[in-house]
């Protein structure tokens, strides 16, 4: 494990649902934000579906986690947030998903890519990673890598783009964490603007958020951390 400090000028980060950025990378988010980074935010379920009440409106519950989203990025700085409206629970790995990726990659052209690592399944005996987590962790890499950076995959997505930073999150395999103990009350406030996901307990999630921080920073000597796989490629 290593400290690692980077200054990007533009940022594309990519998650399932509305509220997975902020609770797995909304530290080192809202820390390049705030460096003048510009920071595109991707969210690629509208959340309708997470729910534990079988009396939830799917359509009440969309509105309502978009409006938690947005609340969110502002939380982060200068973030621009946006949805891909896939239902929960529909995300897969297909062509379609891999072009709509690529396409935003050549278009954006970030410094670096932040999303889900697919390759964590299992956490312990008490968690399995979410399809859609996994789905859309697979599918950001394949467009990243090679499709964005090969001018014949979706030529009319644009001009070729090779991603040269990519960063994890909930990976088993972290070797690199991010200090973000200057924004780690940014980081509790965007998590608790998802408060059909959090809502009720604002104390806990403070206590969880700023736990798992901590934890985060102490291999590498930081109060408060995020940790994350680091992939680099040439360009």
């Amino acid at each position: 494990m290593r400290l690692l400090d980077l200054t990007p000028q533009i940022v594309l980060a990519v998650y399932a649902h509305p509220d997975d950025a902020d609770v797995a990378a909304g530290g080192i988010l809202a820390l390049w934000a705030s460096r003048g980074a510009k920071v595109h935010l991707i969210t690629v379920c509208d959340g309708d579906k997470g729910s534990s009440d079988a009396q939830e409106n799917p359509e009440s519950l969309r509105r309502r986690r978009q409006e938690e989203f947005e609340v969110a990025a502002k939380h982060l700085g200068s973030v621009e947030a946006s949805c891909l409206g896939y239902h929960d629970g529909e995300v897969t790995n297909d062509v379609e998903f891999r072009e709509k990726l690529v396409s935003l990659i050549r278009k954006i052209r970030p410094d670096v890519v932040v999303g889900p690592d697919p390759t964590a399944t299992f956490f312990g005996g008490v968690y399995v990673n979410h399809r859609d987590h996994r789905e859309t962790g697979w599918a950001l890499l394949d467009a990243i890598a090679p499709a964005a950076a090969m001018p014949l995959y979706f030529p009319e997505t644009g001009v070729e783009y090779q991603v040269p930073r990519v960063l994890l999150s909930g990976t088993h395999e972290p070797d690199v964490t991010f200090n973000i103990a200057s924004v780690i009350e940014t980081k509790i406030l965007a998590v608790l603007a998802h408060a059909s996901q959090v809502g009720g307990q604002p104390d806990l999630v403070r206590q969880v958020v700023t736990t798992r921080a901590q934890q985060s920073g102490r291999d590498v000597g930081v109060s408060h951390g995020e940790s994350f796989r680091y992939l680099e490629f040439a360009h």
